[in-house]
This record gives C-alpha cells, sequence and structure tokens, in this order.
C-alpha cells in the first residue's frame, strides 16, 4: 500500500508522516511518503490531506503546488480513500467564511464557520485537549471510547450541510463536529498526530478501512 501526505508546504507535515509512519511500521506493508509530485499522488492507495492556518491561503497554495487535482482526480474519479486534518478536513467543504467566502471542494457539502461558543467566557481558538464523541458508528472511530481525550486548534468548525456526514463532536460552548465522513472521504478536525494514543488508533483506522 502507498500512502501519499499532499506536501503543499502548509500542515504539520514530518509530525503527520512520523506518525503514519509510526502505524505504518506495526501493520507492515505500507509505504509512507510525503507527495510533492502529481505521480506520488495518482500512484497512491491512501491520500492524507493536512492543512494549519486560514482556509483561504490553504486552498491557494494547493492549487499553486499543481497538486489539487491529482487529488481531486484520485479522491473523486478512482475513490481513494483520502483523510482531512484540520484545515484539510474544511478544505472538504463547500465554502469557507474566514474572513471572506472563499470556494472549498465540495467534496463533503457545507460550509466552515467561526466558533461562537455559548459561554463567553471560552476563548478562540479552541486549542488543547477535547473529548471526542461519535455521532454514529464508523470504521475511523473503532476502538475509541466515550469520552476520549483528542488535541484541537482551530477557530473555525465544519457545519455539513447533511448531519449524517459528522460521524463526530466535541463540546465547547455548544456542539462541534470534530470528524466527518463521506463514502471514501473522511476527515476529522483535531490533530491525530498530536492526539497520542487515541490519535494513532484513528490513523490505524484510516490506513485499514475498506470505505462501502
Amino acid at each position: 500500500m502507498k500512502v501519499a501526505i499532499v506536501d503543499y508546504r502548509t500542515g504539520n507535515l514530518h509530525s503527520v508522516e512520523k506518525s503514519f509512519r509510526r502505524v505504518a511500521g506495526d501493520l507492515g506493508g505500507i509505504d509512507v511518503r510525503l507527495a510533492s509530485c502529481p505521480e506520488d499522488i495518482l500512484a497512491a492507495d491512501r491520500i492524507v490531506l493536512p492543512g494549519v492556518g486560514a482556509f483561504a491561503a490553504c486552498r491557494n497554495a494547493l492549487a499553486e503546488s499543481g497538486l489539487r487535482d491529482p487529488v481531486e482526480h484520485s479522491a473523486m474519479a478512482r475513490k481513494v480513500p483520502l483523510f482531512g486534518i484540520c484545515v484539510g478536513m474544511q478544505l472538504l467543504a463547500t465554502i469557507g467564511l474566514e474572513a471572506a467566502e472563499t470556494p472549498g471542494f465540495g467534496w463533503i457539502p457545507g460550509r466552515v464557520e467561526k466558533i461562537r461558543p455559548d459561554d463567553a467566557s471560552l476563548k478562540i481558538p479552541h486549542m488543547g485537549w477535547n473529548d471526542l464523541t461519535a455521532s454514529r458508528p464508523h470504521p475511523l472511530l473503532d476502538g475509541i471510547s466515550p469520552g476520549t481525550d483528542v488535541y484541537f486548534v482551530h477557530s473555525y468548525h465544519f457545519v455539513p450541510d447533511d448531519r449524517r456526514d459528522a460521524i463526530a463532536r466535541a463540546d465547547y460552548g455548544g456542539e462541534l463536529v470534530a470528524a466527518i465522513a463521506s463514502g471514501n472521504i473522511a476527515g476529522v478536525q483535531f490533530h491525530p498526530e498530536k492526539s497520542q494514543k487515541a490519535g494513532l488508533a484513528i490513523i490505524r483506522n484510516f490506513l485499514t478501512w475498506t470505505p462501502g
């Protein structure tokens, strides 16, 4: 199996790579590499789309890298499993509302909106450990117990058009979507590479996932 971590100069690339390599080493037979050329993405059996920073900046960086089209072809035409992390998950939405309206990829319909906690004392960004709760069963969450802590850093959150696309949530002065999935495409708002045992379990689930 070949796993391509999309290298478009954004996201915690080396931390993500290290975590995926650690899990891949336990599973065996998996080649994990940073992919900065279309050929590596088009040859991949799994694609990881990281992202850190502003929605528009990440979207533009991916387009300018020349990697957006091969990622889209792989995910949408070849149906390769794709896993978005943080802003990489947000880019899957139809539109982002950070600073200005910016088109997303629309692979999982929805909007990326600013977090507005009910409790005004809660700070933005939402940063640190928070409980993860499954919204519905999904293979990516296999073995993840209710209330498991994962690590978040974000000021905006994904609001899917179809609530069934939300597979996990967290509470921060109101419900936040923590993980989404539709067909062969999935994403998490938190950082699995920073979420210790739980994060490694979710990475393992992605690498062994066969979308139905």
